[in-house]
């Protein structure tokens, strides 16, 4: 585990595809699990570790995630996250050349009997979605983009580039069953105010020597 920051109050990660950000059903292996035992072993705690989670990223997804030491930094953190405070930056291949910059704005159905997420017309039965993206190279029939999140809704960014028929590499829910192993979807940079010092925090990582997105110059 690829660790950024921590000090008393959080500890910002590397989350790497295929690992849950937290347990479901499957009992496979998930970010909570791993660091509370980082934590228990560090600071040789017994019993419980308290560690609350803010935000999710996809099984497949990769990247920069925060999570809470305190209740205290739980609660200040999250109220971050629904005041639209938190910035969250994304990386993303895919299919075909998009033409020019841009913003979507889409409104999102989820089904949670299939774990499935559709764009509605109707803003009564969806969630609003935004996010305003950048072109920074195309090749092979791809293209790389910079994703600012402006929402963070489940499966957000997949459906919403499949919408425009630009659908993630890898991503065999909402595009092309490809041969690629895990969506080609990485968060690279989490800012957000640190819930005591109300401190600024930055933290990116990029996936330079991760397939897809070493075909690419950034």
């Amino acid at each position: 585990m690829k660790i950024l920051y921590e000090d008393n109050h959080l500890i910002v990660v590397v989350k790497k595809p295929g690992i849950l950000s937290q347990a479901d059903d499957t009992g496979d292996l998930d970010m909570l699990t791993i660091i509370k035992e980082y934590l228990k072993e560090k600071y040789q705690k017994p019993g419980n570790v308290f560690l609350g989670l803010i935000h999710r990223l996809d099984r497949m997804v990769g990247g920069v995630m925060v999570f809470a030491k305190t209740g205290k930094a739980a609660s200040r953190l999250s109220e971050q996250v629904r005041n639209h405070q938190f910035q969250k930056k994304y990386l993303a291949v895919v299919h075909g050349k998009i033409q020019n910059n841009g913003t979507l704005i889409n409104y999102l159905y989820k089904d949670e009997k299939t774990n499935t997420v559709t764009v509605v017309n109707d803003e009564k039965k969806g969630k609003r979605a935004e996010l305003d993206y950048k072109i920074i190279e195309y090749k092979n029939n791809c293209s790389l983009v910079d994703i600012d999140l402006k929402t963070g809704r489940a499966h957000q960014i997949r459906v919403q580039f499949s919408h425009i028929n630009h659908p993630l590499l890898g991503d065999k829910k909402y595009g092309i069953d490809d041969d690629l192993k895990s969506v080609a979807l990485y968060a690279y940079e989490l800012q957000f105010y640190h819930p005591t010092t109300k401190e600024l925090l930055s933290f990116s990582d990029k996936p330079t020597a991760m397939y897809p997105f070493c075909l690419f110059s950034f």
